[in-house]
């Protein structure tokens, strides 16, 4: 019997703002245990929450830019469960009135577009760290995080294979940092998901029996234990067994998932709305203030490279994956570099060399405009592409001006005929046996001949002057 997967995706955001959902504490990452606190993110009696105006602009933002309905009235719950890293004893959230509901999202997967419905978004407060290997013998636990500002968006369950589930949250992450709402920072847990995993027989309506894997921080791990727990699901019901609802952890060094506990449903949450916060009610006219203000999404991004520069679709989806990336590239463009010849170079080389070293493009040497200017030293036939390797390499290291680099280096391209021709003729003279293999249809022998060509001119010669010579000495 064939089986096929039913997931939906639960990400959890950090939003990029300075102090919590419900206090004037900050919310940096990595000070010292409990330095970020106050009595309302610690839990104290009669400390009262004081909503972020920002927190709920930042969803909103959100919410928008990934086609939701903006509820004109929101409300905050207390959803209550008992653990040392909650120090009131409930998580404030949101429930059956979230400010964000029924939207989508578009992802590429193998060149088709393939649309995810969006549930809902909600806010809620984060919990604090319980940290078990601080102290032999002891569990303690750091309120930092408490009552950090978290948006929850929820997916449909249209996801169908672990890739696609990689994919979405990718999608989800690019929006995001687009907007500027959250620095998608999975190592430190600014983003982060729940994966909710069900298999059914091919064909079937009903959803089967599913499983929460809990706080899975990176791509990877999402494609790997949503695999691992869909194989799971497969043998366990070919062995006759029965899938049970719970929720299951992933272990990245085991590269399995285990169980943790069983699903608890709404009800033993005993969400009720929240008495010290009152109802959100969203003003259209300022919902429509942000819809204006917000920058151009990744998709629209997209569109318009493929439309305005002519690049093929898998460029311009590399080149918008980060905002700061296609700015970048427009930057070269607007430069006066050609768009697809800066795509290949942004794509190859420049990637490659911030991979190796670790950085952003944030973090580049190189300048936008100093690509464009070699890329015109290209086009008007100064240097050659294979020159240009040797200028871009040097361009990165330096960051001198590439007429500067081609002057100091001689590298300027020898587009002189009859300094080409005279040592084609050469070359040709001084390969008798591989000149009659050619005449007589050997015609691979081409690149023999060139490739002597520029190593005898040290790459400088024009490769298309060569070209047209070479035939002309070759055939005649």
């Amino acid at each position: 019997m064939k089986y096929e997967a039913v997931i939906g995706l639960e990400v959890h955001a950090q939003l990029a703002t300075n102090t919590k959902i419900f206090c004037g504490c900050s919310t940096r990452f990595g000070a010292e245990p409990n330095t970020q606190t106050c009595p309302v993110c610690s839990g104290m009696p009669g400390a009262l929450p004081v909503m972020n105006r920002k927190v709920l602009e930042y969803t909103v933002k959100s919410g928008l830019a990934m086609n939701c309905r903006i509820s004109p009235l929101s409300v905050f719950a207390r959803k209550n469960y008992f653990y040392p890293d909650l120090p009131k004893g409930y998580q404030i959230s949101q429930f059956d009135k979230p400010i964000c509901e029924h939207g989508h999202v578009e992802i590429v997967l193998d060149g088709e577009i393939r649309r995810i419905g969006i549930t809902r978004i909600h806010m809620e407060e984060d919990a604090g760290k319980n940290l078990h290997e601080a102290a032999p013998g002891y569990s303690l636990v750091d309120l930092n995080r408490a009552c950090v500002p978290l948006m929850e968006i929820v997916s449909e369950p249209d996801i169908r294979t672990p890739r696609e589930a990689a994919v979405y949250m990718k999608k989800v992450r690019t929006i995001l940092r687009y907007l500027g709402v959250c620095d998608g920072n999975m190592e430190q847990g600014s983003l982060r998901c729940d994966a909710n995993v069900s298999v059914r027989p091919v064909g079937q309506k009903e959803f089967g029996t599913r499983s929460e894997l809990k706080n899975i921080n990176s791509f990877r791990f999402v494609e790997k234990a949503i695999e691992y727990e869909i194989d799971r699901q497969i043998k366990l019901i070919e062995s006759g067994g029965k899938v049970v609802q719970e929720t299951r952890l992933w272990d990245a060094a085991a590269g399995r998932t285990y169980s943790m506990r069983g699903k608890e449903e709404a009800h033993d949450y005993r969400y009720f709305p929240d008495p010290d916060l009152v109802p959100i009610e969203v003003d259209v006219a300022w919902v429509d203030g942000i819809r204006a203000s917000m920058v151009e999404l990744p998709d629209a991004m997209r569109e318009r490279f493929v439309s305005e520069f002519g690049l093929p679709e898998y460029d311009a989806e590399v080149l918008t994956a980060e905002r700061n990336l296609a700015e970048w590239f427009e930057n070269v463009v607007k430069a006066g570099g050609a768009p697809k010849a800066a795509s290949n170079w942004i794509m190859g080389d420049l990637m490659k060399l911030l991979n190796e070293e670790n950085r952003s493009i944030d973090d580049c040497p190189l300048k936008p405009a100093q690509l464009a200017a070699m890329l015109k030293l290209i086009d008007e036939g100064v240097i050659s592409g294979k020159i240009a390797k040797t200028v871009f390499d040097e361009l990165y290291r330096t960051g001198k001006e590439p007429a500067e680099i081609v002057k100091e280096k001689g590298l300027v391209q020898i587009s002189d005929e009859s300094a080409i021709e005279d040592e084609i003729r050469r070359i040709v003279d001084a390969s008798p046996k591989e000149l009659e293999r050619y005449r007589a249809g050997d015609v691979k022998l081409m690149g023999f001949f060139v490739g002597q060509v520029m190593k005898a001119t040290k790459g400088k010669a024009n490769p298309k002057v060569v070209n047209e010579l070479l035939r002309k000495v070759l055939e005649g």
